[in-house]
């Protein structure tokens, strides 16, 4: 009786009958590697995830030196479920990555950037930056000695670009070095900069897709199955994926809870042989393969503005691969397509073997 009158209250105010009718008139392209579709959606999942348990997570933590470190071990020890909280955290953040950088791999192979879906390609790229940036400054927030280290080389080597990269380095820092300047900064980020940066940026690459539909790679153009609708078929497999996740989740965060490691001493050398976060690795091999100095410059300085120039070709390649705009195959890009992901998981590979 009362779901009755809520639904009659809403059908009032609002017209249902159209969202019913765009839903069943929303068609998805069916095709050989329509799985790809599915890794936009279990990102957005993820996202959700990490939202709910950073809110709730939030309420314990201490963003300042001296307890940081003390209240993430209180969470994991004394909070009634907090270890498990913090462990879906935790892990819901390396899946999220892993499902961002399979997701911008298969649209950039399958060249899912071709006109008219250039903004499409760069508000995902841009959401690459932030969500990587979320781990890096979530990361930091343990205050252990890892994260500590992690932090003073990721941003000295910000501050090894060109021109911009002593501004850069202080400016995230808050400081000339790594100090409770650099936590206050890093927290303010990670709850409230990033956040807002990621709805606006979520919001307009959800809005493109629903403005543009999905892309169809070009070798499938004329091997298409009928298409599906979106609403039940599509939506009931995205609700598949979704609850495969959250099974992956829980057992990642009950079998393999958050590690705590050991109180960061800012006064201390960094510890022997230590690394980043796996999705880290490839720009780490990449610093090492440089020397200290090449031709009388800096060795890190030409290490950073090569992968920077990396970068930034992959995130204006929709403007480049012109030929993939006008339905022809472009195998420049598609093998440079190739040696981005080859290049990304042998680097990776390579670090966490060394």
């Amino acid at each position: 009786m009362i779901c009755r009158r809520c639904r009659d209250w809403i059908t009032e105010r609002y017209d249902v009958d159209a969202l019913r009718r765009l839903l069943r008139t929303k068609y998805v392209p069916s095709h050989r590697y329509e799985i790809s579709y599915f890794t936009g959606g279990l990102t957005l999942f993820l996202f959700v995830v990490q939202f709910l348990t950073g809110m709730g997570l939030a309420l314990y933590y201490v963003p300042h030196s001296e307890h940081a470190y003390k209240s993430i071990v209180d969470i994991m020890t004394k909070l009634r479920m907090g270890w498990f909280f913090r462990s879906l955290h935790h892990w819901g953040a390396q899946l999220a990555i892993a499902s961002l950088f399979v997701h911008f791999f298969a649209n950039l192979l399958l060249k899912a950037y071709r006109k008219p879906r250039e903004l499409l390609w760069v508000t995902g790229f841009i959401m690459i930056t932030v969500l990587v940036f979320f781990g890096l400054s979530g990361y930091f927030l343990i205050w252990d000695e890892r994260a500590f280290t992690a932090i003073r080389v990721a941003t000295g080597g910000a501050g090894s670009l060109p021109l911009i990269g002593a501004p850069v380095k202080i400016f995230l820092r808050g400081g000339i070095d790594v100090t409770q300047e650099t936590l206050t900064r890093f927290y303010a980020f990670h709850v409230s900069v990033l956040p807002m940066i990621s709805l606006v940026i979520i919001g307009l690459h959800v809005l493109l897709v629903q403005v543009h539909g999905m892309s169809v790679p070009l070798s499938q153009k004329n091997r298409q199955k009928e298409a599906q609708p979106f609403f039940p078929n599509v939506f009931y497999k995205d609700l598949i994926v979704w609850l495969l996740c959250a099974g992956v989740l829980v057992t990642l965060a009950v079998v393999f809870p958050a590690a705590i490691g050991t109180k960061a001493d800012p006064m201390a050398p960094a510890p022997e042989n230590i690394k980043p976060e796996w999705y880290f690795l490839f720009l780490f091999q990449t610093l090492k393969l440089f020397p200290g100095e090449i031709a009388g410059l800096n060795g890190e300085m030409i290490a950073v503005t090569v992968i920077s120039l990396g970068v930034l070709f992959a995130f204006l390649m929709p403007f480049f691969d012109r030929r993939s705009s006008a339905g022809r195959p472009s195998p420049v890009f598609t093998y440079a397509a190739v040696f981005y992901l080859v290049y990304f998981v042998v680097m990776t590979v390579i670090g966490f073997l060394n």
